[in-house]
């Protein structure tokens, strides 16, 4: 429509999408508090376990309640400190898995590799194991492994899908649009792998409280089963189920699909690939393995994550806000009850603001002269960790998870197009804005033999 703001009424109520950074600005800063809720629907309903969680609770005490916790006792400094290990062990079985393949010559699915990489992290962080079934004897994903990282992507397709049902509540039960199965079956997906982890760790440490026993936690899971107050546990066993779902559910599709983008745009522009990996061998080198502690140094390849946000999101809109009075936006009057959707395509192709807003260009990202590159974007040209009381919380093991992906992805190895492939086809999916097909290539050693985790 040409327009920086739009809005398109659905039943009794109005939608309202923005492409324009002033406005975005406007809605997640000057005025965060009017839009801080969230949207109610039958997919949210589920996939919350009836709004116990923080990302798609409403507006409400117990919102507050989660993001309380889950800011002060789980995504905090103390905790990221704490678990550096577990993050650094993935970091070192993406490296041995794709080694193994590339010795044998084998095309490596980038898709694969990098969705698996961000479900394995995420799983050993909240339960302490990357294996739901038996661990598979290249290090790969297992049948129950590929099953869950699917329901988490599953989960994400169906959300916020449009459903006549989310304005038009009396539908719901209907099934009109075939969403309720698909949700209802992707829900027990979770159900089937979570809840008993939860339910006998849960059981584990009730014992132990009753013989006296104090330990240490492992896990996030461990941490939210230990929290307690004056009046005893703070968190329910339905809550923690809830919290462990929309953690997994929040922390496979942006990096995975980032760097799937990157590479594949790297392909098609050798000279980015070669920037990205001359940056790497100058800060790291060749006789240590990239860690954490180097990610403030690597600003090439943060503009490379910001680059693939800004042309190359998961999604196409950010998590809805709902108004919670009648305001004023941009000088619109905005209905109290209006779903405010920000464009995430709106805003990182805006021909107004970007220049040749469609090439990949890692570069107009680094013209600040800024000694630090980080990948929160607050001018809100561009969406990443989105801002205000409904911005994400785990800024810094989103980033950490993204760059230590790329990063070891290209020191460790030289990549190239498959035998077959003469092309790289920069097409998105029809279903998605992920690739159309997934990005496979293949892989050689870039280190000495010895740099390989055995």
């Amino acid at each position: 429509m040409k327009t920086d703001i739009a809005c398109v009424r659905f039943g009794n109520v109005h939608v309202i999408p923005i492409v324009s950074p002033i406005i975005s600005q406007e809605v997640l800063r000057k005025m965060d508090a009017t839009f801080a809720s969230r949207p109610t629907s039958f997919a949210t309903k589920v996939f919350s376990r009836g709004y116990k969680t923080v990302i798609l609770s409403p507006f409400g005490d117990q919102w507050k309640k989660m993001k309380k916790i889950l800011v002060s006792e789980i995504i905090c400094p103390k905790r990221h400190h704490f678990f550096h290990d577990k993050r650094i062990k993935e970091a070192d079985h993406l490296l041995r898995y794709v080694y193994n393949k590339a010795k044998s010559s084998e095309p490596v699915n980038l898709r694969d590799v990098t969705r698996h990489y961000c479900g394995n992290l995420i799983r050993n962080l909240m339960f302490n194991k990357r294996y739901f079934g038996e661990p598979t004897h290249d290090g790969g994903p297992g049948p129950d492994e590929i099953e869950h990282v699917n329901a988490t992507l599953n989960s994400l397709a169906y959300l916020y899908a449009f459903s006549i049902s989310d304005y038009f509540p009396w539908l719901i039960g209907l099934n009109l649009d075939g969403h309720e199965t698909i949700i209802k079956a992707t829900s027990e997906t979770f159900k089937k792998f979570h809840d008993p982890i939860v339910d006998e760790r849960v059981r584990l440490h009730r014992e132990s409280e009753e013989h006296g026993v104090q330990q240490d936690p492992q896990d996030f899971l461990d941490i939210m089963i230990m929290l307690r107050d004056q009046d005893g546990p703070l968190l329910t066993p339905e809550e923690i189920k809830a919290l462990s779902d929309e953690m997994m559910i929040a922390s496979v599709e942006n990096p995975s699909n980032a760097v799937e983008w990157i590479l594949a745009e790297m392909m098609k522009n050798p000279a980015i690939l070669q920037k990205a990996v001359e940056e790497i061998d100058h800060i790291v080198g060749k006789e240590r393995l990239v860690r954490e502690a180097d990610i403030p140094h690597l600003n090439y390849l943060k503009a490379c994550i910001r680059e693939a946000f800004r042309l190359h999101p998961f999604d196409p809109f950010n998590p809805p806000h709902v108004a919670m009075e009648d305001t004023s936006v941009g000088g619109y009057f905005i209905p109290k009850g209006s779903h405010v959707l920000l464009s995430r395509l709106g805003l990182g192709r805006n021909p107004d603001v970007w220049h040749e807003p469609l090439e990949f260009k890692p570069e107009r990202h680094l013209d600040g002269g800024r000694s630090e590159l980080v990948l929160a974007q607050p001018d809100m040209r561009f969406i990443t960790f989105s801002a205000g009381r409904r911005g994400c919380i785990a800024q810094t093991l989103g980033t950490a998870m993204t760059v230590m992906l790329l990063a070891r992805l290209l020191q460790g190895f030289s990549w190239s197009m498959s035998h077959n492939l003469s092309l790289i086809d920069l097409v998105e999916s029809d279903k998605s804005l992920c690739l159309a097909k997934p990005l496979v290539l293949q892989a050689e050693p870039r280190l000495p033999f010895y740099m390989y985790p055995a």
